[in-house]
């Protein structure tokens, strides 16, 4: 069964000062170059997610509300 089109998984290790690869694939798809700042958003019950670059302010008020 494959995944839908336009979605994705994959897995990282996370290592002794935590950090962790973002897979080769993941990069190229979503453009992630060296030096570029991933924000990481973190909730209790759903997880992490890392939206996409230049969503910052979007995910910001999806997250928290507000206008």
């Amino acid at each position: 069964m494959g995944a839908p089109k336009g979605k994705y998984v994959w897995t990282a290790t996370v290592g002794e000062k935590g950090q962790i690869v973002i897979p080769k694939q993941a990069r190229e798809i979503f453009n992630i170059e060296p030096g570029d700042t991933l924000l990481i958003l973190g909730d209790d019950k759903r997880g992490l997610a890392i939206p996409p670059k230049g969503q910052f302010q979007n995910m910001y008020k999806k997250v928290f509300g507000g206008e």
